[in-house]
């Protein structure tokens, strides 16, 4: 290495035995790959550009969800002062509150931060780094199974679902990320920040990555479940599962639960943090998909199944909720039909 070669930048992969190895390693692979593949490929000098350890709270071996025995570089402590920090996905559930081992990165996340580092987190990783507060008064992504409870627990964070990749903070030097595959656009994005954007499309040839340039709403649920435990709340929703394509659902839901109408808007908004239109719009669309995955019907047709009359508003709630068209959406999983 030359004398006016850049040093490579530590970027330490935070890991606990929550976390995904798939995420971890992919990092670390590809991160390590910057100045040296292409070079190496073409007969050129290899110049790394980053330099990946993956770090535990003490440093010791531990098992990964699989089971796998896997040894990090050393402990937090060892690298107080990383350039950047990321933070691969966890592997516990949406409403399952983090381990407690996992506060004991808290306080070095925090402090790296404010020290310089720039801090990343990938898909359910999110969770970890909204618990550090860094993530108050941020806007923010997840992976779309896992906003709402992210929004739930923190509600300083403003979550924004629809976006695979969100910079924010000062100096945008806190980035959160959507679901697993998302690893792409962050790579792509901090390797074309920090090395170049020649380097990025460089590593994207290699690697044959491509941007989620329509962001994650194509691919989420959108009627992903919010735990609660209003029994009137429940059955309105067991109502709705089968009849969302009435005339006036909200009506007939809050004529099943016998409450007014303003009763039940409140209770349901406060149960799933929807009101009862939002949530019957969601799984009329959510059915419309299914639709449109797996049958040639006709789009008015979907339309009508699912309760709209006219169909430029079943087209318009469409590509608001889902972010393309009804067309867009079949012609992404026509592939994947056949």
């Amino acid at each position: 290495m030359t004398a006016d070669t850049p040093r490579p930048l530590l970027t330490a992969v935070l890991a606990t035995p929550e976390t995904g190895s798939a995420g971890a390693f992919i990092v670390m692979d590809l991160l390590a790959s910057v100045g040296q593949l292409w070079e190496t490929l073409h007969g050129e000098e290899p110049k790394p550009r980053f330099l990946p350890r993956l770090l535990s709270v003490d440093g010791k071996p531990y098992r990964d969800f699989h089971g796998v025995l896997i040894q990090p570089h050393g402990a937090l402590a060892d690298y107080p002062q990383p350039d950047i920090i990321i933070i691969p996905e966890v592997t516990i559930g949406p409403w399952q509150p983090l381990p407690a081992s996992s506060s004991d990165s808290y306080d070095w996340i925090r402090s790296a931060y404010a020290g310089g580092a720039l801090v990343a987190s990938l898909c359910s990783g999110s969770m970890l780094l909204s618990a550090t507060g860094l993530l108050d008064g941020e806007e923010a992504t997840s992976h779309w199974g896992y906003c709402d409870a992210i929004q739930s627990q923190h509600p300083n964070v403003r979550i924004r679902k629809e976006r695979v990749l969100v910079p924010a903070g000062e100096g945008h030097r806190l980035i959160t990320t959507g679901g697993f595959s998302s690893w792409h656009d962050l790579l792509l994005y901090l390797i074309g920040r920090i090395v170049g954007r020649e380097e990025a499309r460089r590593i994207a040839k290699l690697f044959l990555l491509d941007w989620h340039s329509e962001g994650q709403l194509p691919f989420a649920a959108l009627t992903v479940g919010r735990r609660h435990e209003d029994k009137l709340v429940t059955a309105a929703q067991v109502w709705a599962a089968d009849n969302y394509a009435d005339a006036n659902p909200v009506a007939a839901m809050a004529g099943q639960s016998g409450l007014t109408e303003r009763s039940l808007l409140r209770r349901f908004k406060t149960a799933t943090g929807q009101s009862p239109m939002e949530y019957i719009q969601t799984m009329r669309i959510e059915e419309a998909k299914q639709w449109l995955e797996t049958s040639d019907k006709p789009l008015d047709d979907i339309a009508a199944e699912v309760g709209y009359t006219e169909p430029s508003a079943f087209r318009h709630l469409f590509r608001r909720l889902v972010g393309v068209t009804p067309s867009a959406y079949r012609r992404r999983y026509l592939g994947a039909s056949g």
